[in-house]
């Protein structure tokens, strides 16, 4: 089981920040890795270039550039990412997908990203659901953008995260219920299997939305996933061990 905490740019001090990583240190022992995606000012407090130490607890990058290099003023590039010894990138989160990116630029990205060796977290979701299900349809495009361009290869080093905007924010009782994120896993990987006929039940799928630790049990489940994005809950010590604590 995988826990991946998207800071975001919740910590704002180097204090919080070690601290949390000082807890994910002293969980490695339990049966849940743990890769953390700090904001990119904290990234080299906690790698040096070199492979993580523990297979256990690895960090990530919460984006990564459409450049490959050069003159891009500002920007950050997959080639520096794995330099600096991270593992993963979180690609076309929600919350990127609003300030304007595209199906193109996140295909871009998880390109990017693979010809350097990392993994790409793909994060899918829909804003909401409406009663024809036309969600599940755009939950397949969404797929479809970066699936069908790649190789058969590059799809099996895929991690999905599926995350529905409509329940970010949301308490456990309102956000979506162990059931029903069952039948979400099912439908991804029926889609992932166009792509992948018999290797769609290896990819990972994680979830992301209003994940506590009084409800990440039951999703885990319940939910047939292979882990968590988790944001907020993630950056608080004692809510995060409680998330780790709770898949343990």
């Amino acid at each position: 089981m995988l826990i991946v905490s998207n800071w975001k740019a919740y910590i704002a001090d180097t204090k919080t920040a070690k601290a949390l990583v000082a807890a994910a240190k002293r969980a490695t022992r339990s049966k849940v890795q743990l890769i953390i995606a700090p904001p990119a000012p904290y990234i080299g407090l906690f790698t040096d270039g070199k492979a993580p130490k523990s297979k256990k607890l690895s960090f990530a990058a919460q984006d990564v550039s459409l450049s490959t290099g050069g003159a891009a003023t500002g920007e950050v590039t997959a080639v520096a990412l794995a330099g600096l010894g991270l593992t993963h990138v979180i690609v076309g989160h929600s919350e990127r997908r609003a300030m304007g990116e595209t199906d193109d630029v996140i295909l871009a990205k998880v390109q990017h990203v693979l010809a350097n060796g990392l993994t790409p977290i793909l994060c899918i979701g829909e804003r909401q659901r409406d009663p024809e299900a036309k969600y599940l349809s755009f939950l397949r495009m969404q797929l479809a953008a970066v699936f069908t361009p790649l190789s058969p290869r590059d799809r099996g080093r895929v991690i999905v995260a599926y995350e529905p905007i409509w329940a970010i924010g949301k308490s456990a009782s309102d956000s979506i219920q162990p059931h029903d994120l069952h039948e979400m896993v099912l439908y991804i990987r029926k889609v992932l299997a166009d792509y992948l006929p018999s290797g769609a039940k290896n990819i990972s799928i994680l979830y992301g939305g209003s994940v506590e630790p009084a409800n990440i049990r039951a999703l885990a489940e319940e939910g047939q996933v292979q882990g968590f994005l988790v944001g907020r809950a993630s950056t608080d010590v004692a809510s995060y061990t409680g998330l780790i604590k709770a898949l343990s």
